[in-house]
This record gives C-alpha cells, sequence and structure tokens, in this order.
C-alpha cells in the first residue's frame, strides 16, 4: 500500500521545495502543481488501495475555496473536521471504475507527509479486476495548469498515465 515509492516526480518537486527560502509564495516554493493517484489492487485482500497525494499548502486552498471555511490540515485540533471535507472533497473529485463498475470507495483518512499530504481510501471486495478507469479532477478547482499523474498497479504491473488540465480520465487494461 505505500505506493509513495512510485512518486518520484512529486518528491522530487518537494525536495527542491525544501532548498527554497523561508518566505516564499505557492509558486515560488512549487511552480507545477501536480498531483498523484496510486490505485493498486491488492490480490490477498481481493481490494483496491489508493492513495492521493497532493501538496498540502495547494490542497488547503482548494479546500477553503471549495467548502467556504478556514482550512489547516497539519493542526492536530482541527484533524476531525479537516477529515470531513478532505472525504468530501475526495469522493467529489476521484471516481474509480473496475470492469466498467463503479468501485465503492471508504475514505480511510489523511496524513502529512513532508509537504504533502497523504489521502488513504480502499473498496470493498472486489474480484479480481482486467480494467481499470479513474476520473480523477484534484485540484481542477484551483489551478488551470493542474498535473495528476495516475499510477494503475495490477497484478504487479504498473501502468502511468500523466493527465494535463482540464483531461480527468484515464482507463488501463490488464
Amino acid at each position: 500500500m505505500w505506493a509513495f515509492i512510485y512518486q518520484p516526480l512529486l518528491y522530487c518537486y518537494i525536495a527542491l521545495g525544501m532548498m527554497a527560502p523561508a518566505k516564499h509564495t505557492s509558486f515560488a516554493f512549487h511552480p507545477i502543481h501536480v498531483s498523484t493517484t496510486n490505485v493498486e489492487y491488492n490480490k490477498q485482500d481481493n481490494k483496491l488501495e489508493v492513495i492521493c497525494t497532493i501538496f498540502t499548502d495547494d490542497f488547503e486552498v482548494a479546500l477553503a475555496k471549495q467548502f467556504r471555511t478556514k482550512t489547516d490540515l497539519t493542526r492536530a485540533d482541527m484533524h476531525k473536521a479537516m477529515d470531513e471535507l478532505v472525504k468530501k472533497y475526495i469522493s467529489a473529485n476521484l471516481q474509480i471504475k473496475t470492469d466498467g463498475a463503479p468501485a465503492n470507495l471508504s475514505y480511510l483518512g489523511f496524513e502529512i507527509n513532508k509537504e504533502a499530504t497523504d489521502v488513504y481510501l480502499e473498496s470493498a471486495k472486489i474480484p479480481a479486476v482486467k480494467k481499470v478507469g479513474v476520473n480523477v479532477s484534484l485540484l481542477h478547482n484551483q489551478f488551470d495548469d493542474q498535473i495528476n499523474i495516475v499510477h494503475i498497479i495490477v497484478g504487479g504491473v504498473r501502468k502511468s498515465e500523466k493527465l494535463d488540465y482540464p483531461d480527468k480520465k484515464v482507463e488501463q487494461v490488464f
């Protein structure tokens, strides 16, 4: 489930951002707006395991814009309220189908991972999959240069696709 290992592009930008001066704007920190969505079919559990990784500062702005409320994903005292916002946002901006049928995803939670937020989801048990479709519009409400990278792993085979705004659909056959 630790699919963040497969996210070298995002973590490269995070590492470069750490070298930026302490006072910076969002654009100086990471001039590219990117998220990754990892969808992996766990054959042992017969479930899809999903991790969305999004720059925390961008995610907070998108959440605040969509829900018209103050956001801070890093504050422990706001975690419960942020959990609800993250759950609603992800549910509205990420849909997955397996073999043409919608996958019922359960929200497991989120955690801060350096400069990014990892959001965890999993499906109910499903039979082995041959085709996975992902509709992802993360941060489309915030940036018109958003890039969403989607990695889909089934049976140890990984297929990836880069979606430039406004593109949001990818389908892979295994």
